[in-house]
């Protein structure tokens, strides 16, 4: 599919890329997250304004996304460890049941539609918004992480359903680490290593399964298109650092809240277009 959209309008759509790219890599830094949240609803709307087919404009944004946490994670998780925050026994525990979880989630995400996609992010969104405007600090389930299969079971889990809303999985992986006692920077810290462990797996899932689509625009290979992540991956890849510096410093409390409300109003947006 050709895109023809006039000069100026596709340079505010690459303005805002870029923009989308610096608070991708910033908060994949800070939070330890994969940035999915912000560039998802970014792109979604960005391949809307160019023409993209509605049926797989979902699948589109949610590919497109997953290649730009992959080296954005990637930076993130080898800035922690090198700051010695990262729990590496833990992260070998979950890996290898996360990846199987991508793997499913990918031949699923083949499987279902724009919509189906959509009702996701607004489950687990809305989820994810509520546990950072209601969580505490301080609340626990215990003082050490389960015996198995219980953690091996969740990281199956969220290994599936990441891969469906294009996150890297880390706010489920930080959320459950300190229920069960871990140190909140310990937490961002390990979780950032599971950012590649999603994303690289899930990029060439969404790459297989739209292969060959005849509605995918220029530039594109299945549902992950080239153009927009070469413009985002730079910018998050300046910004990363900035986070991460911030991240063994700076109270997160107010962030977090922001971030709430921006998941919890991506989700409406996305419920309210089921409805209409």
């Amino acid at each position: 599919m050709a895109i023809d959209v006039p000069a100026g309008e596709l340079l505010l759509l690459a303005a805002a890329l870029l923009g989308a790219g610096l608070v991708t890599g910033f908060l994949s830094g800070l939070l330890g997250i994969g940035g999915g949240g912000i560039l998802v609803p970014v792109l979604y709307e960005t391949f809307g304004a160019v023409g993209v087919d509605p049926s797989i404009r979902m699948h589109l944004a949610l590919g497109t996304s997953l290649a730009v946490i992959v080296p954005t994670s990637i930076r993130s998780f080898l800035l922690h460890r090198a700051k010695g925050g990262v729990d590496m026994s833990v992260l070998m525990r979950l890996a290898p049941y996360m990846i199987a979880g991508v793997v499913a989630g990918s031949a699923f995400a083949g499987y279902v539609s724009s919509d189906g996609l959509k009702w996701v992010w607004v489950i687990f969104g809305t989820a994810l918004a509520s546990k950072l405007a209601l969580g505490r600090d301080d609340w626990r389930l215990g003082d050490a992480l389960p015996k198995p299969p219980a953690v091996e079971i969740y990281g199956l889990l969220v290994g599936f359903v990441s891969v469906l809303m294009s996150i890297a999985g880390a706010s489920f992986i930080v959320a459950y680490l300190t229920l069960y006692n871990r140190p909140l920077l310990q937490a961002v810290s390990t979780s950032a290593g599971l950012g590649p462990i999603v994303s690289i797996p899930g990029v060439l899932g969404f790459m297989v399964v739209g292969w060959g689509d005849p509605l995918a625009p220029t530039f594109s290979l299945g549902y992950v298109n080239l153009l927009g992540a070469a413009l985002i991956i730079p910018a998050s890849l300046v910004a990363a650092p900035t986070g991460v510096g911030l991240a063994h410093g700076l109270p997160k409390r107010k962030l977090e809240i922001a971030f709430a409300v921006f998941l919890f109003v991506i989700a409406m947006r996305f419920l309210a277009s089921l409805l209409m």
